[in-house]
């Protein structure tokens, strides 16, 4: 029975997209824009944003240069950014700031114009080109508003976008140590800790340069050794000092001791 039942719930929700599919397809060839507009309106508030924007790219220039325009136009660059294009949503946004600048709508599209390059910004792994785009956009959108509702939500992103930023920058220095590059290792992780001074990987960077200093020091010819050795026991005690509770302490603790045995050896 209750198979019967759910067979007659699939046929007539098949049968409702079907004849939802067909009156779509009806509007979408007919000639008549004022059926077009009606549509595309409550296909778009009912969130059926797709199907809006198909009908959208037909109205927009059928109707550029009317007072319908500006509604459009707007819906059009929305309609993207909710279907996730973008790309298209941010060129369509700054189409509208360019050909709307008195809208009443024009905050709303700076932001989501701003905001479309921080969804196209890529994982940490890739290239950060759109992260520093994004960050600029929305940078700028807080100068031109500092009073939007959307500051909180512009200051967030931006963290977020920047946290992938020294992300990139920290895995970038810590390469050169899994490569046991040990050199470039501690001068690209000395650049990290200068550049990003409030980084939460700061911590990180100055384990590894500690460990690559370790490798270069235990390894070196007598005559520097010393020295080295003695730089690595600072090196270890700046880092104990900013960071008593560091997350390395255990490595560190058993490290520092073999230094300290060597240093004492050169002592005595």
């Amino acid at each position: 029975m209750s198979g019967k039942i759910n067979l007659i719930f699939f046929e007539l929700f098949f049968f409702i997209l079907i004849t939802s599919c067909n009156e779509y397809q009806k509007v979408l060839n007919n000639d008549d824009t004022n059926i077009k507009y009606k549509a595309a309106e409550e296909y778009y508030n009912s969130g059926e944003y797709r199907r809006a924007n198909r009908l959208l790219e037909q109205l927009v220039p059928a109707y550029r240069g009317k007072p319908q325009a500006e509604r459009l136009v707007y819906f059009f660059a929305d309609s993207y950014f909710q279907t996730k294009n973008y790309y298209l949503a941010s060129y369509q946004f700054e189409s509208f700031i360019k050909s709307f600048p008195k809208s009443q709508k024009l905050e709303e599209a700076s932001f989501f114009a701003a905001k479309s390059h921080y969804m196209m910004s890529p994982v940490y792994s890739l290239d950060q080109e759109e992260t520093n785009t994004a960050i600029e956009k929305l940078q700028i959108f807080m100068n031109n508003y500092p009073k939007s509702k959307f500051v909180d939500e512009c200051n967030q992103l931006i963290s977020e976008l920047q946290n992938k930023i020294e992300k990139k920058e920290f895995e970038v220095a810590k390469q050169y140590y899994t490569i046991y590059d040990y050199r470039a290792a501690i001068k690209s992780l000395d650049n990290f800790v200068v550049e990003f001074v409030g980084s939460k990987y700061r911590e990180e960077a100055l384990y590894f340069k500690f460990l690559a200093s370790y490798e270069i020091a235990m390894n070196s010819v007598e005559a520097k050794k010393y020295q080295r050795l003695l730089d690595l026991k600072q090196l270890h005690d700046n880092i104990t000092r900013y960071y008593p509770e560091t997350l390395f302490e255990e490595d560190l603790s058993k490290k520092i001791k073999t230094v300290e045995k060597e240093i004492n050896t050169f002592v005595n």
